[in-house]
Order: C-alpha cells, then structure tokens, then sequence
C-alpha cells in the first residue's frame, strides 16, 4: 500500500474512532490513543498512555507519544515514578510541548 493510501486509511480510521468515541461516550484517549496529561502546579507533572522516554536530563524531558513527541522543559526535572503507561516527574517545571 503506498504512502497516499496509508495516509486515507488513516484518517478515516481515525475518524472512526472519533465517532464511536462520542457515540458511546467513552473518554477519548482511550480509544484515540491521546496521552493524558496532568500538571499539579508548576511542580510536577503526569503523563499516561505515553510510549517511552526518549530523553531524560535535569532541564529537559522528552516523552513519545502516539502523535509524536512531548518535551517538558525546566530544571531540577527527576522521574519519580515509570511505569508502562505512566510517567510522573517532578521538578520546576517552565514549559510542555508538542512535537510532531
């Protein structure tokens, strides 16, 4: 299947998913496969439904997620807990980002 293809394939599943989403009110990173992120103050932060750390420096952190990337900028950052669907860090926390 090329690339265009792929692409259509995609979307339309995703759209799919949408509908369904909100037809069975499920909540929607469950079935699209979003991250849920939670910000407690500027103090730390929770990530689930993330697909690994990519990188991990006291000033910087970057999450893969199923739409590309999170990067959470600051200093004094440490992973408090990971799990296989949950990333808690904590530290000051200046900045979260998306990357496609």
């Amino acid at each position: 299947m090329g690339t265009r293809h792929r692409k259509i394939a995609e979307q339309r599943s995703r759209r799919i998913r949408r509908s369904l989403t909100d037809l069975l009110e499920l909540p929607p990173e469950v079935m699209l496969d979003l991250p849920r992120i939670m910000l407690v103050g500027q103090m730390r932060v929770q990530v689930e439904n993330h697909r690994g750390l990519i990188e991990y420096t006291p000033v910087k952190v970057r999450v893969s997620i199923s739409s590309g990337e999170l990067v959470i900028s600051g200093h004094d950052l440490v992973v408090r807990n990971i799990l296989t669907d949950e990333i808690i860090l904590d530290g000051y926390i200046q900045s979260i980002a998306f990357e496609v």
